[in-house]
């Protein structure tokens, strides 16, 4: 019997793997087989590490969370009160928006399959009040959830329709809900 080789990368490949899977194939493409024939590991590691695959849809939709996070991190403003909030939200929309858009477009449909699995949306809702904490510095808890909503619509309705993101647009309206 051969010795088992040690692979501490091979939980984070299954979900990289996964990730790619959903993104090829969409949800209903998502399975521990298809996932570990992406990963090329053996089907047994898939399920070792996520018994199921809402286990391992909630380590997809965490990591695909970073996306945005990143984009917020990277800019840093929204913590200077002398920064326009409104032109600062459309500007991390924007820039979110104009990276790969097969990235983002995962996002959503990771962030959109807990309407019909429950293990997903304690995920989701963490993205959401995650980015409204942010927020909340600036304004107060509950415009920042109503913030947190637009910006989420925008960016659907981008996504759906296939349009172009309007920057000017999206500042504006915006703007409407800061005091």
């Amino acid at each position: 019997m051969a010795a088992r080789r040690y692979d501490p990368e091979r939980r984070q490949r299954i979900i990289d793997a996964a990730i790619r899977v959903v993104g090829e194939k969409g949800i209903a493409g998502l399975s521990h087989r298809s996932v570990a024939a992406e990963a090329d590991v053996p089907l047994g590691s898939t399920t070792y590490h996520f018994r199921t695959l809402d286990e391992l849809m909630v380590a997809a939709l965490r990591q695909a969370n970073e996306g945005f996070a990143k984009v917020v991190r990277s800019r840093g403003a929204l913590e200077d009160r002398r920064v326009d909030l409104a032109g600062e939200l459309a500007g991390l929309m924007g820039e979110w928006l104009a990276g790969e858009r097969t990235g983002v477009e995962l996002e959503y449909e990771l962030y959109l399959a807990a309407l019909r699995r429950p293990a997903l949306r304690p995920v989701a809702a963490e993205w959401c009040q995650d980015l409204a904490d942010v927020i909340a510095d600036r304004t107060d808890p509950v415009t920042a959830r109503a913030l947190v909503a637009l910006m989420d619509g925008i960016c659907l309705q981008v996504l759906l329709t296939g349009g172009e993101y309007d920057e000017a647009y999206a500042r504006e309206m915006l703007a409407r809900l800061i005091p």
